[in-house]
């Protein structure tokens, strides 16, 4: 396949992504599918691996929030959340900040950065008749960097076994496979950065506060760049949020 052919069809992949892409709930059910009302969190911090997901809540293992990020912005290592970098992204986002990578289903999904797994979803439960926020992300993982910041991959076809809430994870680690469950229309990774605040059940957070593009371009060119001093400036301004602001 030619260059110009590679960029056309990636081209058409970003317009339809922003057509019905991460979030925009306009995607039919799949015939039979029974409505899902109940949150998804997840698999959270504290739940054995038998356990059933939990509800969590604004307020669940809450301890970052009030300060902001605690860690060693410094000392982190980060990396692209794609294996070899094969992923585009636009500098947008609908309704909130975050960025959408579109990658080929089944790629490698790595940790982005050193840390200790948060929550994790393996069933996929959106639907579009629901279209409940705290599922729209489907297969999902989200860490706490060993900087203080909170980051959030969604829309697996698989989450990888031994990614289970409190598994320590480094930089360039495999998590998960690029898929498009939840409320996707085409193969990518939701990718959203935010403050920890009650690090888990908090998905209007979870999901993005600041706009990632700037740090996913330089973790793809192989530099090093912390989103701590932004997520702690959001923060002073915004607080906690204990309810979505935006919705869907």
């Amino acid at each position: 396949m030619s260059v110009l052919r590679i960029r056309l069809a990636a081209v058409a992949v970003l317009v339809a992504l922003g057509a019905a892409g991460c979030g925009g709930g306009d995607e039919p059910a799949p015939p039979g599918s029974a409505p899902a009302p109940q949150e998804s969190q997840g698999r959270q911090v504290g739940d054995s691996p038998a356990a059933s997901p939990s509800g969590g809540g604004a307020n669940a293992n809450a301890g970052l929030g009030a300060s902001g990020a605690t860690g060693t912005p410094g000392a982190t290592k980060h990396v692209f959340p794609v294996q070899g970098n094969k992923g585009s992204y636009s500098h947008d986002h609908h309704d909130y900040p975050a960025s959408d990578i579109i990658a080929n289903c089944g790629l490698t999904a790595l940790s982005p950065v050193d840390g200790t797994v948060l929550e994790v979803t393996r069933v996929d439960t959106w639907t579009a008749k629901v279209n409940e926020g705290s599922s729209r992300g489907g297969l999902s993982v989200s860490i706490l960097g060993a900087d203080g910041a909170r980051y959030y991959l969604s829309h697996f076809s698989a989450v990888d076994e031994g990614i289970e809430p409190g598994t320590p994870v480094t930089a360039g680690q495999p998590i998960a496979k690029v898929g498009r469950t939840g409320d996707a229309s085409a193969c990518h990774i939701h990718f959203g950065l935010s403050p920890a605040c009650a690090k888990t059940g908090d998905w209007w957070t979870r999901r993005g506060v600041i706009w990632p593009w700037s740090y996913l371009d330089a973790w793809k060119a192989g530099k090093e760049k912390s989103p701590v001093a932004e997520l702690n400036a959001w923060q002073k301004q915004h607080g906690c949020p204990t309810k979505p602001t935006v919705d869907p």
